[in-house]
């Protein structure tokens, strides 16, 4: 019997359902719920993990409470909500996936990780893995974006940062955290992009869409998994059996713990299919949840489940048995204060973790627009910096920042100062982020008057996206087009800087800016990151993850839609197509611009015709027409023009980045396994098919910009 059956043997049955068992100690508050009495509870055995807490002082006096004065000694699970940073608060994910840099988004975990580590936490509740298309949905601003074969890297990269995958002593080294991948899943198709709501989506979009980053970050080796809030066709994600035991553990083999969203279990109740704790504790037991996350269900109706025949004591030990596992893979049992010190950590934020988010940012920002005015001149002497997020300190660092400290965070005004020192810099907010008070557009304008350019910083306030952050209108908010408007009017030339979690619906403003940049929510380096590409000491190299619609009334809207037996065409009234507005977006998936000018020629492969077993090798020359040296991103897509299933208009299978010198030229490989061409079939299964294919090579997925050609699968 090794040492987790030992333990297991020697619990009561009330401290088996405590290890299961996750409350809420400390400094933030993630959900409606609070926690009381939790030390009292820690003593008796009743809690093994806590979630909000951190420092390392207060975590090592709970965690001392746990192995010191409890009967069995047994170690907390300390979870932290640790998603694009810790201390140092990177871009937000949505923002750092328009890097398209894998290496960078695994960089920024480990970071992130040994800074969380640091504080006593041993498990974060990231990466968010959820694909979404509709942009009213607040939490579009935490995940990689439209496509899930950007979510399958971007799994597998956080996931190795987080857990640190390649260091001696693994999962329990002093610097790496558990994994939690979540929300499992299809949580980004809620219902009318309103937070929480149900999701009815087909089996199929579950495989092809929803379920692949999953798959990946159980292939990562990820620790953990968390369910989401929302029901898929009736049957909510906390006590969903197909999905949960027999996809998740038995498909994908997982054999990690499952944790429940906050207050999740008892939330059964309310999706109406539970009638008390008891049942609920149940349904999510029966499923494979492992930890109950602040809903008290567990801790009060397991119990009683057991009595009324609704649970059996095998599920119980099942699911403390992967607890203990996870506390054992984390070496809490041989050193359970290793995560952090008593020491007071050093003030301020690591010099080298500050060049990485300031790194991060700069290849998050996304070109949009440019009619030549960027980079800026180094002839301006007066600039209008404008806007309600100009100044925004606490707002540059996003949505889920929790040990951020607004502090650390650089403004826009202050990064275009710093960088501009020969330049006159007039500031005004003219409005505020969601407010209708329009007495400071006058003083604006009249600063506009006086200068040779004007930056106007507009966008969302950090708090409108992320959890509960839901907008029906994902506009600019409050008068924000009517300051924009005013200023548009003078005839200046001007610069629009979008601070957003999500694409806004900007169309007037993309027409009538000169230049209008992506700027996300980029972290503590927000301010330095965006000079350094408005000066154009960096050339911005971002692609937008997502597509970005013209107008709410498009979502959902994604690149890799179906073919239509009558797909939009401008002269037959009986196509696929709107009567108000054109059917493509106002940026495609991919879109960036670069201070440069990139080609791309001579897209080739070494196999016209192959089978499943070949793998393919696939090239495009491409080369810098422009005055500077850049960083182009080439993407690939795959259509299989006739399948037993109609397939996407463009899949993606592959992106390369290839920095260039002016006039210089250079080849992006790919190399592409034939199996990846393979489709779940009418029964869902795996099935490649012989026939034609067409490989695509192109800047975004804009259809009018892709070099094409033909290749054939072959049987056998």
């Amino acid at each position: 019997m090794n040492s987790i059956e030992k333990l297991l043997a020697a619990m009561t049955v009330e401290e088996k359902i405590g290890q299961l068992n996750m409350v809420a100690a400390g400094h933030t508050v993630t959900g409606p719920v609070l926690a009381s009495g939790a030390v009292e509870d820690i003593r008796a055995g009743r809690i093994g993990s806590l979630l909000n807490l951190w420092e390392a002082a207060d975590v090592r006096a709970m965690q001392q409470i746990a192995v010191q004065e409890t009967r069995l000694g047994i170690p907390l699970l300390i979870g932290f909500d640790v998603l694009h940073g810790h201390r140092t608060v990177f871009p937000i994910p949505l923002a750092e996936t328009a890097s398209f840099d894998p290496a960078l988004w695994e960089s920024s975990a480990r970071e992130a990780a040994v800074e969380a580590a640091a504080d006593g936490i041993n498990m974060t509740f990231a990466p968010m893995l959820d694909i979404a298309r509709d942009p009213r949905w607040g939490r579009i601003a935490e995940g990689p974006g439209e496509d899930p074969f950007v979510g399958g890297l971007f799994a597998k990269a956080k996931v190795r940062g987080f857990q640190g995958t390649g260091l001696p002593d693994g999962l329990g080294a002093t610097s790496a955290v558990a994994a939690t991948a979540k929300h499992f899943c299809a949580y980004g198709a809620a219902l009318a992009g309103r937070d929480y709501a149900s999701a009815d989506v087909s089996e199929r979009l579950l495989r092809e869409v929803y379920l692949p980053p999953f798959a990946a970050a159980v292939a990562a080796g990820c620790a953990a998994i968390m369910p989401a809030f929302n029901d898929i066709a009736g049957i909510p994600m906390t006590a969903h059996i197909p999905l949960l035991r027999d996809w998740l553990r038995r498909e994908t083999g997982f054999d990690g713990v499952i944790v429940s969203d906050y207050n999740a279990v008892a939330e059964l109740i309310r999706h109406g299919i539970a009638g008390d704790l008891a049942e609920a504790a149940a349904a999510a037991l029966r499923a494979g949840v492992d930890i109950d996350m602040m809903s008290g269900a567990y801790s009060q109706g397991l119990a009683p489940g057991i009595g009324r025949g609704l649970v059996s004591i095998e599920d119980i030990d099942a699911a403390v048995r992967r607890v203990l596992k996870l506390k054992e893979r984390l070496g809490l049992f041989d050193a359970p204060y290793r995560r952090g010190t008593d020491a007071a950590p050093a003030p301020g934020l690591s010099a080298a973790r500050r060049d990485l988010a300031c790194e991060a940012g700069r290849r998050s920002i996304v070109l949009l627009t440019n009619d030549q005015v960027l980079p800026l001149s180094s002839g301006l002497r007066r600039i209008a910096l404008i806007g309600p997020l100009a100044d925004a300190r606490a707002d540059m660092l996003g949505s889920w920042a929790m040990a951020g400290n607004a502090a650390d965070a650089v403004t826009i005004r202050e990064g275009l100062t710093a960088a501009l020192p020969d330049a006159e810099i007039a500031f005004a907010p003219g409005v505020s982020i969601a407010g209708d008070d329009t007495s400071g557009i006058a003083a604006s304008l009249e600063i506009c008057r006086g200068a040779d350019l004007v930056l106007l910083c507009l966008g969302e306030a950090a708090n409108m996206s992320g959890e509960a952050a839901s907008r029906a209108n994902p506009g600019l908010p409050g008068i924000q087009n009517s300051l924009a408007e005013a200023i548009f009017d003078l005839g200046k030339p001007v610069v629009v800087l979008l601070s957003s979690g999500r694409p806004l619906m900007i169309g007037a403003i993309a027409a009538k800016a000169q230049a209008l940049v992506a700027t996300w929510f980029l972290g503590v380096e927000a301010g330095n990151a965006i000079a350094d590409v408005l000066t154009g000491t960096f050339n911005p190299i971002g692609r937008l993850p997502i597509t970005w619609p013209r107008d709410v009334g498009q979502v959902p809207i994604f690149f890799a839609e179906l073919p239509s037996g009558r797909p939009a065409n401008p002269d037959d009234r009986y196509t696929s197509k709107y009567l108000d507005m054109p059917v493509e977006p106002l940026f495609p998936f991919g879109h960036g611009l670069s201070y440069s000018r990139f080609s791309l020629t001579s897209l080739r492969v070494n196999k016209v015709a192959f089978k499943r077993a070949d793998e393919l090798t696939i090239e495009v020359d491409v080369t810098n027409e422009g005055p500077l040296a850049g960083e182009e991103t080439v993407f690939l897509f795959a259509r299989d023009v006739v399948a037993s299933v109609a397939r996407p208009l463009l899949e993606l299978k592959g992106f390369g980045q290839i920095a260039l010198a002016p006039t210089e030229s250079g080849t992006v490989c790919f190399r592409l396994a034939a199996e990846t061409l393979a489709f779940p079939g009418l029964d869902l299964k795996p099935v490649f098919e012989p026939g034609e294919f067409l490989l695509f090579a192109g800047q975004s997925a804009d259809p009018h910009g892709l070099l094409t050609m033909k290749i054939r699968a072959l049987s056998g």
